[in-house]
């Protein structure tokens, strides 16, 4: 099997994006000598995400999941369990991490689970699709998948971030399936009504994240500070930035600097010392990584590649826009790392899995000389043109 040339660009946007934010954690991490090694690990994490990414692109990945995908949700499951005994923080307030053996690393199950979920969703989409996706059956099982694993991630880990990732790719794969835009509406509907009734049961920190992106002046020197000073390190640094390793606070070790620098707010980072132009440049190579996967599920012939790489692209559009907005001060801080950029070695091996994955399963599946959109809402095909068309039941 070969890797096409489609392919090797997406890897090589990766590897790009990941090289950029090895640099801007080196900077982040610089003014304190208990974190120096953390940009190390980080590079342990990057050459174990690239090496998974070139070893899956050379495994049957379809066929493994053809014959063992009875495996992933207990899989799944059995992870998010083994945080009820053994889960720890890491200092975030979210019961999210498993120690590894040593103490060096930590394993963030979340991640694992993330992409476990996108290609079991790929695979029921893909069955369901056979006999209609707009089935009231059909749309009942696609939310008792996605509502089981958000009840499960919340309940034992508390992870709010996680699970509306999840739910950014649950959307974007149905919406790319086929499914109605009235069913979207109808699920989005119900779920903004069942958070309104579970407002007043949400911690106290949590309404209070959301309430000062709707208020900045609620707690600007609690809950809003991080955010606040978001703001200054993006806007003191202009057009330009102030120079790499020159931010005044990404290199200051005051306690009222800019907080969580290497992982939330890394994009306030670079805001800082590069400037609109080195925020322009993250968000160009995580634009080019996203428009690639849509490529990739657009030229496809292969309903699993085509829903996978869809929902691949929703995971890295959904941390974006939620990290970004963080940072920005329009989103709540909900800890969603920004996709090759922020620490998190989790994050980053899984990342580059995906993309081995995509990889894999692309061989021998692209076709056609159409561009990238054309066609992708081509009704009862499924918006990528991969589905028998249905008639739509309400």
């Amino acid at each position: 099997m070969g890797v096409g040339k489609g392919e090797r660009l997406l890897f090589f946007l990766c590897l790009a994006a990941a090289l950029l934010g090895l640099a801007l954690i080196y900077s982040a991490t610089r003014y304190d000598p208990d974190l120096h090694s953390l940009a190390a690990k980080q590079g342990v994490a990057l050459a174990a995400g690239v090496g998974l990414c070139l070893v899956l692109q050379w495994v049957d990945v379809r066929g493994l999941l053809e014959g063992l995908w009875w495996l992933l949700p207990p899989c799944a499951v059995g992870l998010l369990l083994l945080l009820v005994p053994f889960g720890n923080d890491d200092g975030t307030g979210n019961r999210s991490w498993l120690a590894l053996p040593g103490g060096l690393f930590n394993l963030q199950p979340g991640e694992v689970v993330k992409v476990i979920f996108l290609l079991l969703l790929a695979l029921q989409l893909r069955k369901l699709g056979e006999r209609g996706v707009n089935r009231p059956g059909s749309v009942a099982l696609l939310l008792l998948h996605v509502g089981g694993l958000c009840a499960l991630t919340y309940g034992v880990s508390g992870d709010i971030g996680m699970v509306a990732v999840y739910l950014g790719i649950y959307l974007v794969m149905l919406w790319s399936a086929g499914v109605h835009p009235l069913w979207l509406l109808a699920q989005v509907g119900a779920g903004v009504g069942g958070v309104v009734l579970l407002w007043p049961r949400l911690p106290e920190y949590v309404r209070s994240r959301f309430q000062v992106v709707w208020d900045h002046d609620a707690d600007p020197l609690g809950t809003g500070f991080q955010q606040g000073r978001s703001l200054l390190a993006i806007g003191s640094g202009q057009v330009t930035g102030q120079g790499f390793l020159q931010g005044t606070q990404t290199q200051s070790p005051s306690a009222s600097a800019l907080p969580a620098r290497h992982t939330d707010f890394l994009f306030s980072v670079a805001g800082e010392e590069l400037g609109l132009v080195g925020c322009l440049v993250i968000l160009a190579l995580l634009g080019a990584v996203l428009l690639r996967c849509v490529w990739l599920a657009r030229r496809s012939r292969d309903p699993l590649l085509s829903l996978t790489a869809m929902g691949v692209a929703g995971m890295f559009g959904v941390q974006t826009v939620l990290n970004v907005g963080m940072c920005l001060y329009v989103a709540p801080v909900v800890g969603v790392t920004l996709p090759f950029f922020s620490y998190g070695g989790s994050s980053l091996v899984m990342a580059f899995g995906a993309v081995g994955i995509l990889c894999s399963l692309s061989q021998g599946k692209l076709g056609g000389n159409g561009s990238p959109l054309e066609g992708i809402t081509a009704p009862g095909r499924g918006r990528l043109g991969t589905f028998p068309k249905r008639r739509y039941v309400p």
